[in-house]
């Protein structure tokens, strides 16, 4: 039997849409809307609903959607144009959280225990551009969980913009902090970002509590244990009982 006494994880990284913060139905109306302009714009027939958004891109960037979207409908968008979007979804997704966004219930609770425990680092990696996710945080309250220097954007926080499920923002984050993936867990919500953290080689946690029914958590769980994760998160309520499971986990590898 080990011996060691300290706890296996240094490093907790959360993603934010959906995980920390009641984001991605709110944040998908908004850019719902942008891609029909532009569907428009480009003489294109079919209309995105928010639910369909979120079908087909749940997890994804704007800078990660919009190529695989504009391959499907055969428009073409130089990288000029999609910097030009990718800023305008962001100011208009930032306003609306500045007026409607709220955190997933029991999420702050869980952040206050852990940050004064003081035994581990928290961070924030998320694909989200930087300014959507500090508006989310700071209209929340989880903003004063995380040091400045703690939060990680796929789109803003590399020299490269990048979009989970390439494990590039995990991978920078670690590099950052000084972490090795066995000191790290991670907690994500998607499907991409499971994948993401997975790729990274991080432990991760699948947290299904944003889904509204029964029937949607329990789909989402079977999607989230495929791509890799290793545990469930119910709700943040059971994060304790879930926390011990990754513990007990990691002593087993």
């Amino acid at each position: 039997m080990s011996s060691k006494t300290y706890p296996p994880y240094k490093f907790v990284f959360f993603d934010c849409d959906n995980t920390l913060v009641e984001s991605e139905d709110l944040a998908f109306h908004t850019t719902a809307d942008l891609v029909n302009e532009i569907l428009e714009k480009h003489g294109k027939s079919e209309r995105y609903t928010p639910e369909t958004l979120i079908r087909d891109f749940c997890g994804f960037n704007f800078r990660g959607m919009m190529p695989v979207l504009c391959q499907r409908q055969g428009i073409k968008m130089d990288p000029d144009e999609l910097t030009h979007y990718a800023k305008l979804e962001e100011q208009r997704v930032v306003a609306m959280f500045a007026e409607k966004g709220k955190p997933c219930d029991g999420s702050l609770e869980v952040l206050e225990k852990l940050h004064a425990e003081g035994k581990y680092k928290l961070a924030v990696v998320s694909s989200s551009a930087l300014g959507r996710i500090r508006a989310q945080m700071n209209k929340t309250g989880h903003d004063k969980f995380f040091d400045e220097d703690c939060v990680f954007s796929a789109q803003n926080s590399m020299a490269i913009p990048s979009s989970k499920p390439s494990p590039a923002v995990y991978l920078h984050a670690m590099e950052m902090l000084g972490a090795k993936p066995n000191e790290c867990l991670a907690v994500e919500d998607s499907v991409s970002g499971c994948r993401a953290a997975v790729k990274a080689k991080i432990p991760t946690i699948g947290y299904v509590g944003a889904y509204h029914t029964s029937m949607a958590k329990h789909q989402m769980l079977l999607r989230l244990i495929d791509a890799g994760c290793k545990a469930i998160l119910w709700d943040w309520e059971k994060w304790d009982t879930t926390f011990e499971e990754m513990k007990e986990y990691t002593k087993k590898k």
